[in-house]
């Protein structure tokens, strides 16, 4: 009985990671994609999407937490299936975007403005996603959830996108390198295409 409610505690404690993922991942989005407008950062945009999707993929994961007694584990691996493939096809197509505007940006010489706010959210991201990631990793493996295991990991690199983020608008408001956002831009970019890659071939794979 003990175990059992161990167990329990523990799902829990993976919803209330899940759900604080969910909410710092959308006001991440909206205040990076405002930023991202109104600096012309394509940086600053294209992690905003990512911080939107992360936002979906963080949604079905709280599904498959909160319905893992409820629903058979057949429904529940089709459902998650469906799911994933979507986030996939939407991740290449955001890749797409990205890459294709800051290509345009590159060639057209469109710098954007510098951006402090954009590097103090690079600076939070950077401090909160580690430990987020560390704490479902942990919590995955005691419940033994693959999907939550997945999800750490996937926390985990976001930090090295914030990373990437934080390279490109610092080099731009330090040095004035305009060109460090649109190719940290095409890094983001490159994490979509693998983002969305993995998604697509795993969905298919797990048929």
């Amino acid at each position: 009985m003990d175990d059992r409610n161990s167990r329990e505690a523990l799902y829990k404690t993976g919803l209330h990671l899940e759900y604080f993922t969910v909410a710092y991942n959308v006001i991440e989005a909206s205040v990076s994609l405002l930023l991202g407008g109104i600096a012309s950062s394509i940086a600053l945009i294209g992690f905003g999407l990512d911080s939107i999707m992360e936002s979906i993929s963080g949604f079905v994961l709280i599904w498959r937490l909160r319905q893992h007694s409820q629903v058979s584990e057949e429904k529940e691996e089709k459902i998650e299936r469906r799911a994933v493939r979507f986030v996939g096809v939407t991740f290449l197509i955001l890749g797409a975007y990205v890459l294709f505007q800051s290509a345009k940006k590159l060639d057209t010489e469109d710098s954007p403005a510098p951006s402090v706010p954009g590097i103090v959210l690079a600076f939070v991201s950077l401090t909160v996603m580690p430990l987020l990631a560390l704490k479902k990793y942990r919590v995955g493996r005691e419940i033994q959830s693959r999907a939550l295991i997945a999800d750490s990991k996937e926390t985990l690199a976001c930090f090295f996108l914030s990373l990437a983020l934080l390279l490109g608008l610092g080099l731009n408001y330090l040095l004035g390198f305009w060109q460090a956002d649109p190719l940290a831009g095409m890094v983001i970019a490159l994490f979509l295409f693998g983002e969305g890659w993995e998604g697509v071939k795993q969905s298919y794979e797990d048929e």
